[in-house]
């Protein structure tokens, strides 16, 4: 446990100008705080979903006295998304380790309404593109639910403050 993906759906968009805004999170936000009961969706085999009734994971349970990154991304499958972005995070899970982060692999989990991306202010909306509302491209190291730092990608298909490079050179 210590490094979470939180994905949120298909296609990143063309189309969408990025602002620059400020986030209802920032560093030394906590976390769980600014998401009220929240749970996240983890992903699992069709068969462990049955057999949990579909169990969703409160944030506690995620962040509280734990260092975590998380990042969130808008499209899964989508080039920047799996090409880059998961993959930066894959390869450097023996660094995570090495910075301190307790893990074995990486969880992926699902925002499955929503509801934490609008509670942190890191969702956008895709409409004009036909893609609806998605998580924005992120990062945060967290500990014990108090979030580090906070990278925010200016446009969904950028790739440059929110991969894991960035994120271990911030712990």
């Amino acid at each position: 446990m210590g490094l979470r993906l939180d994905r949120s759906a298909v296609a990143a968009g063309s189309g969408w100008s990025a602002m620059t805004r400020g986030f209802a999170v920032s560093a030394g936000s906590d976390i769980v705080e600014a998401a009220p009961g929240v749970s996240l969706q983890k992903a699992r085999s069709w068969d462990e979903g049955v057999s949990s009734q579909f169990s969703t994971t409160p944030l506690k349970d995620i962040f509280k006295e734990k260092k975590v990154v998380i990042f969130g991304l808008p499209g899964a499958y989508t080039g920047v998304c799996s090409q880059q972005h998961v993959p930066s995070y894959k390869k450097n899970v023996d660094k995570f380790k090495a910075k301190g982060l307790t893990l074995s692999f990486i969880e992926f989990y699902g925002d499955f309404d929503g509801s934490f991306h609008k509670s942190l202010d890191l969702s956008l909306d895709l409409s004009a593109a036909l893609l609806g509302h998605r998580s924005q491209r992120w990062s945060a190291y967290v500990v014990d639910g108090k979030i580090k730092n906070l990278n925010v990608e200016e446009a969904p298909s950028e790739f440059k403050v929110s991969g894991a490079d960035v994120v271990l050179d911030q712990i």
